[in-house]
């Protein structure tokens, strides 16, 4: 399976997995120019930036081990822009990971949330 495909399944895996965990989905694969961050939700009085990791190898570690420095400072980024430019939203914010295992054929193997992932300072 290609690495992209990989990366559109488990996002929609994510999104099917965080609803069902009561999260609302307000928005999907946000871009501006301080980067992209693949869900934006609500759990309950928390804004919540999601990255997404999905793998189908665990050659190089983990889905949570992929997310370097550099992403998470990118997540900060995005995060702020997001609230700038947007009304009306929860004054709590918090940035989750959601790793996805999938099996070569696109199963699922393992997917779980890790909440507040980054500080958001």
């Amino acid at each position: 399976m290609k690495r992209k495909t990989t990366g559109i399944i488990g996002e929609r895996l994510a999104a099917d997995f965080l609803t069902k965990q009561g999260y609302e989905i307000i928005e999907t694969n946000f871009r501006c120019k301080e980067g992209e961050v693949d869900i934006i939700a609500k759990d309950g009085d928390y804004l919540v930036f999601v990255e997404v990791r999905a793998k189908n190898n665990l050659t190089f570690g983990s889905p949570e081990e992929s997310v370097t420095a550099r992403k998470k400072d990118h997540l900060r980024s995005v995060a702020a822009r997001y609230q700038q430019t947007h009304e009306c939203l929860p004054q709590q914010w918090r940035i989750d990971f959601v790793a996805v295992e999938l099996d070569r054929a696109g199963n699922t193997r393992r997917i779980g949330v890790i909440k507040n992932a980054v500080d958001g300072d």
